[in-house]
């Protein structure tokens, strides 16, 4: 058995491997495979040896999970992490991971994810709504229609009748992610739209038509957090935690205290505070957009505009790769690009893959007239319906 290698009080952490599994429609994947498949290619990127793997962390599938999808990747973990806050489960689980590293816990932690959410909803395996057979709080709301979609669109409404952000400036944020999109071979969705396309789909949850709310795919993520003293060994350039925060607001819609201020106000707010640096030194953000309000909203609470100020910084072409002064959802997010289930480890993926430089030419921000690679970024994850936030820096 290897011997533990020294663990001083608190040790930097950093990134050094992330991968996607294949994506898109996979109507005979597994989520399993999916798990391993990412799982494998995120090592492969490291460069280090499975061995080196102590801590372990994965929601959503399995009886015992993480126990089951760790059995089935032949790993032993001494540190697992379960947390599952919905679609902000993967920055929070990152902020643990990065904990449990710094603090001499665990060496090597490694993030899961796999899903056939698209394919299980096709065969009829599965609902799309995360209400079905609700208990505890969410039963009241249930018989009066309260979707997921609802909820959002709700929230959405009430940002419009308060600040007076309008439907033109949120359809921006669909335009503007699909030309992110049109950069990605591995985005879903690459054909160009406007804003008349997204205005005239049909309905599902007034004010959304079918063009603000995200795609529904199929794929995983791995992402594989280590020590510094492991950086060494690794193929790729590390990318440093540089700051996490995590917050979680409500269930039940009645006590949501303000439909226009998301967790991520506070999420966004430790993160930058712990990472020492300011929303103007982010070179780009990957934040979870299952709908363009999302984005909007988010954009706002982590401080990279005032509240209720949204509107008017989307729609001036700000979240373009191209171009744009802050770059969001550079792969084309939940949108465009890929959302099987709980996305928020893509986010991590490409966050790292920017930082690194990896993406290709036509998609990689790049900042100054140098032209030089970006230096921090933010990925924000948004879990249920504006219920829990998870928030992580990153630096190059």
């Amino acid at each position: 058995m290897t011997p533990t290698r020294p663990t001083p009080a608190k040790r930097k952490v950093a990134v050094v491997g992330v991968a996607l599994s294949d994506c898109g429609r996979l109507d005979e994947a597994t989520p399993y495979a999916l798990h391993a498949q990412a799982a494998r290619r995120a090592l492969a990127d490291s460069g280090l040896d499975r061995s080196v793997i102590d801590g372990f962390a994965s929601a959503g599938l399995g009886t015992l999970a993480p126990v089951e999808v760790a059995e089935y990747l032949g790993l032993r973990p001494t540190w697992v992490d379960s947390t599952s806050v919905g679609g902000s489960t993967w920055e929070v689980m990152a902020a643990h991971a990065a904990d449990a590293i710094a603090a001499g816990h665990a060496n090597a932690v490694l993030l899961a994810y796999g899903s056939t959410a698209r394919a299980d909803i096709r065969a009829g395996r599965r609902t799309g709504d995360l209400s079905f057979g609700a208990r505890g709080p969410l039963q009241f709301e249930v018989p009066y229609g309260h979707t997921l979609i609802a909820k959002y669109a709700m929230a959405a409404r009430r940002h419009m009748h308060e600040y007076g952000t309008t439907l033109e400036q949120l359809a921006s944020v669909a335009v503007q992610t699909r030309e992110n999109a049109a950069l990605n071979p591995d985005a879903m969705f690459r054909e160009p739209i406007t804003v008349d396309d997204v205005l005239s789909g049909p309905v599902i949850a007034d004010p959304f038509t079918k063009l603000h709310c995200c795609v529904r795919s199929d794929g995983g993520a791995a992402v594989l957090l280590v020590a510094e003293e492991y950086v060494q060994d690794c193929r790729t350039a590390p990318v440093w935690v540089l700051g996490t925060g995590e917050h979680v607001s409500h269930t039940t819609m009645s006590e949501w205290p303000d439909f226009t201020v998301s967790p991520a106000a506070v999420s966004g707010r430790l993160a930058f505070e712990r990472a020492g640096v300011a929303p103007r030194d982010v070179d780009f953000a990957e934040v979870y957009d299952a709908f363009t309000y999302m984005t909007l909203v988010t954009l706002e609470d982590l401080g990279f505009c005032g509240k209720g100020e949204g509107g008017a910084f989307v729609e001036k072409g700000r979240l373009r790769v191209a171009g744009g002064e802050l770059p969001v959802n550079t792969d084309g997010g939940g949108l465009s690009g890929q959302h099987p289930g709980m996305r928020g480890l893509f986010l991590l993926v490409e966050a790292v893959r920017q930082l690194r430089g990896e993406v290709g030419a036509s998609r990689q921000v790049r900042r100054g007239r140098d032209r030089r690679l970006p230096e921090v970024a933010v990925a924000s994850g948004t879990g249920g319906w504006f219920c829990s936030s998870g928030t992580v820096v990153l630096g190059r």
